[in-house]
């Protein structure tokens, strides 16, 4: 592997244009995993949280996710600790339409909450807009055109650059784009569950980004000695590694977002920008 102090980092995977004009690195930094135990609270090590964050930067990074139920509010308030002022190239993404009562995660995609939940993304990120804003997940007691022109009112204030969707199908999407442009889509996607399949079709037909979260689940296929393993040995790479680069091979819309808390866990996944499968390897681990 490319040393990843000296290599091209996160760039080398390429870059994407969210929404036309946000263009980002194809390997993105999801903050998720900064928090506490179940995602709840502030982190064990705080400032090794930060440093987390300032050290994805400096390996090329330019893409970090998050959402206000990440902590609830943790994740974000790290993000600007660490980061803010923000270098002119790294976006901020974050998301909006889960609330954490009691630690559950509780969908609420009301227009008001919605505006509320954006609202205190602004000031916990210090932010006058937000880059991309995502709509968390659909709310099975509000209309999802309610939601989605909720999130385009708020773009057409200026509070929002571009809209993205999460955990949605392809008739949402399709609704979403009739309301407001929709630059990014985020579901979960890996090499074990690819049920979203369709969901990434439709959006490389619509010029839309897809953000696979969870992008490091392997199922079956990180056994020792298995698929992985070997393609893994032949690159001088680990299973995570080949994982991601799958995933940045299998599609040009796909921009994976893996979270750590660790330094040295998070060099290694920026590190996977730099590996190069083979076409007989990417059709090896399609098939599997």
């Amino acid at each position: 592997m490319t040393d990843q102090d000296t290599g091209p980092g996160a760039g080398a995977a390429g870059t994407i244009p969210l929404g036309g004009d946000l263009v980002v690195n194809r390997l993105g930094f999801g903050a998720m995993r900064l928090t506490g135990r179940g995602i709840l609270g502030e982190p064990e090590h705080p400032e090794e949280a930060r440093r987390v964050l300032r050290r994805a930067v400096e390996l090329g990074v330019n893409f970090i996710d998050t959402a206000d139920s990440y902590g609830p509010e943790v994740s974000e308030l790290l993000i600007a600790e660490a980061l803010h002022p923000y270098p002119e190239d790294v976006v901020i993404a974050t998301k909006g339409g889960f609330t954490r009562p009691g630690g559950r995660w509780i969908p609420d995609g009301r227009p008001e909450h919605l505006r509320e939940a954006c609202e205190g993304s602004l000031r916990r990120l210090r932010l006058d807009r937000i880059d991309l804003y995502q709509f968390h997940t659909p709310d099975p007691s509000v209309p999802f055109e309610d939601s989605v022109w909720a999130l385009a009112e708020l773009r057409e204030e200026g509070k929002i650059r571009h809209v993205g969707l999460s955990n949605v199908g392809v008739r949402e999407l399709e609704i979403a784009i009739d309301i407001v442009p929709i630059a990014s889509v985020q579901n979960r996607y890996n090499l074990s569950d690819r049920s979203s399949e369709a969901v990434l079709q439709a959006c490389e037909r619509e010029e839309v980004g897809f953000i696979p979260w969870y992008p490091l689940a392997t199922g079956r296929l990180a056994r020792p000695g298995g698929l992985l393993d070997e393609i893994a040995a032949r690159h001088d790479a680990t299973p995570s590694q080949v994982a991601l680069a799958w995933l940045l091979g299998h599609s040009p819309a796909m921009l994976p977002i893996p979270g750590t808390s660790s330094v040295s866990h998070l060099e290694e996944n920026v590190a996977a920008a730099t590996l190069e499968l083979a076409n007989e390897e990417m059709a090896e681990l399609e098939r599997s």
